[in-house]
């Protein structure tokens, strides 16, 4: 019910706003900031077809009014005065504050969809730092309360492109390349999505044999994700063993 009636209201507010409110903690926020930066995004968006309708049709009527009487100077013609009328729109104050609502809404809704980071607006936010600093309460654990400090915008772009990235290449099997190298053996695993907790120097197995994963690092499109692995003679399974177990039917290859 939340993420329906009041979840997209309070996704409007500051994180420490809503940490002080006496939420469920089984709460779900993802499908409330979605909503919340949809409707931000929605709102905008119709806002700036009013505006646009209005200011235009306002604007052109004054300049064929100045126009015929004679005030617009020689030469006035109706093209003339139309684009006036858009460079006047592009250009005034109104205008951007709804473009930025705009933005702002869409990317609430996509660092809500894609990255799982929950950001309020950010006028409210900065009335919360403002608050904050006047009350002398702006230290470092308060500021990253305030709902912009949850990740810094690099974060969510890469986990954004990330995400993208995944959908895009979802149907493309890994690719493995086998190489000998004098008397040790490597297996190289390209991938088209990166594999959750394949970190070196973790131990793989992958179907009878244990590997070690010596590196990964990252390539081109569609497999950018590398992993390097070398063959061990034995293995031993345990909970900290990687099992690999891909999906789709991996294309093999050899150097």
């Amino acid at each position: 019910m939340l993420g329906f009636l009041l979840g997209p209201f309070l996704a409007l507010l500051p994180k420490r706003w809503r940490c002080s409110l006496p939420l469920p903690p089984s709460a779900d926020w993802r499908v409330a900031f979605i909503l919340s930066g949809l409707a931000e995004f929605l709102a905008a968006v119709a806002a700036m077809l009013y505006w646009y309708s209005y200011s235009v049709t306002t604007w052109v009527s004054r300049g064929l009014d100045l126009a015929l009487a004679g005030k617009a100077g020689p030469g006035a013609n109706e093209q003339e005065i139309g684009f006036m009328a858009i460079f006047i729109l592009a250009t005034h104050p109104l205008t951007w504050l709804i473009a930025y609502f705009a933005v702002e809404g869409s990317l609430r809704l996509v660092a809500a969809a894609f990255a799982e980071s929950h950001l309020g607006i950010l006028l409210l936010f900065a009335l919360d730092k403002i608050f904050l600093k006047t009350t002398g309460q702006g230290g470092p654990s308060a500021a990253e309360q305030g709902g912009y400090k949850e990740g810094n915008l690099s974060s969510y772009v890469g986990a954004i492109r990330e995400k993208v990235r995944g959908f895009l290449t979802a149907g493309i099997p890994d690719e493995l390349c086998v190489s000998p190298e004098g008397a040790e053996e490597f297996l190289e695993i390209r991938a088209s999505r990166r594999k959750p907790d394949w970190t070196p120097p973790r131990t793989v197995k992958y179907r009878d044999t244990f590997y070690r994963l010596e590196d990964s690092s990252m390539g081109s499109a569609p497999r950018p994700y590398r992993y390097r692995l070398r063959r061990l003679s034995a293995g031993v399974m345990s909970r900290t063993v990687l099992v690999y177990t891909p999906e789709q039917e991996p294309v093999v290859s050899k150097k």
